[in-house]
């Protein structure tokens, strides 16, 4: 009994000293009313609530990890509260059966519902993968709220993405390091391998505990990621969903794992088909060097079908040219201040790594950056890397929130009169050509100007011009073009776009560049957009061709805190665009609601040559 109460004492003064070293480095009250145990992401609760100012160095967390935090601690039923909106009419679909939609229109391919749930939660921030064993076989995946907070949500396809079938995956019983089973997941990532075997990856956390985790599962060739199950090759495999891939899971409270993508060699004769590979930004509050804190990009790897995973390794590297300033490391020119990376895998195996990086002396003003892993290396060591090379620079000047009315939140950059956050690091992505020549897509604000440039969303006004931009390299990532205005091009006026993916279609060559727009109609001044498709011919040359087509049917209402103040500020951190055969498939986050309601939910189109 004696014993009892000294470990029940031990306990009690544990835990204090815990929450006062909690309470000390993030120089906030935050982690200890409502917010969160983990260091990394009760500072970024502080800077979305206004509670702190994030330094220029400073990168963000994921929507989808704030969004959690902020449901948690009861801020979006505040906002709620206080909104004074009207509730939507309950949709009229028999809810056993899916709340399958498409939207039609005489000139625009149709755009399918994704995402089956019919109730009114947040689907957004998505990713769509294309089996090539069988194009027809497609799976995407969503943040998705429908069973509390933030989750992830996958959906497949068997008809070239006719009908969509949905479900939440098995994750949530995982115990982390510290004993606490994760109650929240997010950013869902999807792949398949040379045979067609599907392989899905998330961000793990529990809002009560410090640790974080990023794991993975498996859906062996022919299920079609219909569900899924343990990557571990062990006696019935197929009907456990336990032990997971774990691809990283930290105790402590400094490290939070976040923006994490999976992808696959995919290509039937490289050295290494079926590999599987994982990036993501390890965000660590007390680094012991520079600014105290940095955000690395990491990898992982696996070569028994996701079952076991290489000890994650910093990939970003070292250049004394262009990472000049707040270096978490001891090396002084650390590209260490990341986030957003995008892998692929070119057809000899090499493997690419695009990410956004901030170690630059002017505010604002930030680089994207690519780091290599060539096919004769072991990927798994750090000296297997290449140092990273700068693709362009990023003109990151948008405003600032808080606003109150469009539901920017506070220390985000938006475009009003949209509340939707913008990230410029994690709307980057990379693609490949058959040729070699390799392609890098984003958007800025380079551009922008008065009304739209006081550096405050609730007093910018549109016209706000956003642009989307690519560059390319002929000599696999050693040297990049200059930065080449794709939105402009099609669009008249100063006009917001934003939030671009791309593919390229091997069949013809065709950059395909997906994004967000506000150039139809009177969405530049309203808030509602649409989603564009531009097609660039020619594009690893200084004359590119450009086509544009609006792929939406009808335009997306603007999601605001009147209408909706639980998902306003949120449309997801990128949408995505991949490729079949000669089709190009692209998803996005959709405001349309069955109901007359404006909420979100995943669509897609295809676009064939």
């Amino acid at each position: 009994m004696k014993r009892m109460r000294r470990l029940v004492l031990l306990a009690a003064v544990v835990g204090a000293a815990t929450v006062a070293a909690v309470t000390v480095l993030t120089r906030s009250a935050s982690s200890v009313t409502g917010g969160s145990p983990n260091l990394v992401l009760a500072r970024q609760l502080d800077y979305e609530l206004g509670k702190a100012v994030a330094p220029k160095w400073q990168q963000h967390a994921s929507a989808g990890l704030m969004y959690t935090l902020l449901q948690a601690n009861g801020y979006l039923d505040k906002r709620a509260d206080t909104a004074g909106g009207k509730a939507p009419a309950i949709p009229s679909a028999n809810n056993t059966q899916g709340c399958q939609n498409t939207f039609t229109s005489p000139t625009g391919p149709p755009n399918i519902r994704v995402n089956q749930d019919c109730s009114f939660r947040r689907q957004a921030e998505e990713v769509i993968a294309v089996n090539p064993v069988d194009p027809k076989n497609l799976i995407a995946g969503q943040n998705d709220s429908r069973i509390g907070f933030n989750h992830c949500g996958y959906d497949w396809s068997l008809n070239n993405g006719n009908s969509w079938g949905d479900q939440i995956p098995p994750f949530y019983q995982f115990i982390q390091n510290d004993n606490h089973t994760a109650d929240a997941c997010s950013d869902p990532t999807a792949t398949f391998d040379a045979q067609g075997n599907a392989y899905i990856g998330a961000v793990l956390f529990d809002v009560a505990s410090g640790a974080s985790s990023i794991v993975a599962l498996k859906s062996n060739a022919g299920i079609d990621g219909q569900f899924w199950h343990t990557p571990a090759a062990i006696p019935f495999q197929l009907y456990r969903d336990t032990p997971v891939g774990v691809i990283a899971s930290n105790s402590g409270q400094a490290i939070a794992h976040d923006k994490e993508f999976i992808v696959a060699d995919a290509t039937v004769g490289s050295p290494k088909a079926n590999n599987v590979y994982m990036t993501w930004t390890r965000f660590n509050a007390a680094s012991g060097n520079g600014v105290g804190a940095n955000s690395p990009i990491y990898f992982s790897q696996s070569t028994d079908g996701g079952a076991t995973w290489s000890k994650g390794i910093e990939i970003d590297g070292s250049n004394a040219h262009d990472c000049t300033d707040f270096s978490g490391e001891s090396d002084p020119n650390a590209c260490d201040q990341d986030q957003g990376s995008h892998p692929i895998v070119g057809p000899d195996g090499t493997i690419y790594v695009a990410f956004g990086n901030g170690n630059t002396p002017t505010p604002g003003v930030n680089q994207h950056m690519i780091v290599t892993c060539p096919v004769a290396n072991d990927c798994s060591k750090r000296s297997s890397w290449t140092a990273p090379v700068k693709i362009s620079d990023d003109f990151g000047t948008q405003p600032v929130g808080p606003d109150a009315t469009s539901g920017c939140p506070g220390g985000r950059q938006c475009l009003p009169p949209n509340g939707y956050r913008l990230d410029d690091f994690v709307e980057g992505s990379l693609s490949m050509d058959a040729g070699g020549n390799l392609f890098f897509t984003w958007a800025d604000f380079r551009h922008g100007g008065p009304p739209c440039d006081t550096g405050d969303a609730s007093t910018s006004t549109p016209p706000c011009d956003n642009d989307v931009f690519y560059a390319y390299s002929t000599n696999h990532g050693a040297s990049w073009s200059p930065a080449i205005d794709v939105s402009a091009q099609g669009h008249t006026g100063h006009t917001a776009q934003w939030m671009p993916w791309s593919t390229v279609n091997l069949v013809n060559g065709h950059l395909e560049i997906a994004y967000y727009d506000r150039s139809y109609g009177d969405c530049e001044t309203t808030g509602c957009n649409d989603i564009t498709l531009a097609s660039v011919r020619n594009p690893a040359t200084g004359s590119p061709s450009i086509s544009f087509r609006r792929i939406t049917t009808s335009s997306m209402p603007n999601l605001v805190v009147a209408n909706n103040p639980v998902q306003a500020g949120f449309l997801g951190d990128y949408m995505w665009v991949a490729q079949g055969g000669s089709t190009t498939y692209i998803t996005w986050a959709d405001t349309r609601g069955l109901s007359g309601s404006v909420e979100e939910d995943i669509y897609m189109a295809r676009v064939g040559t």
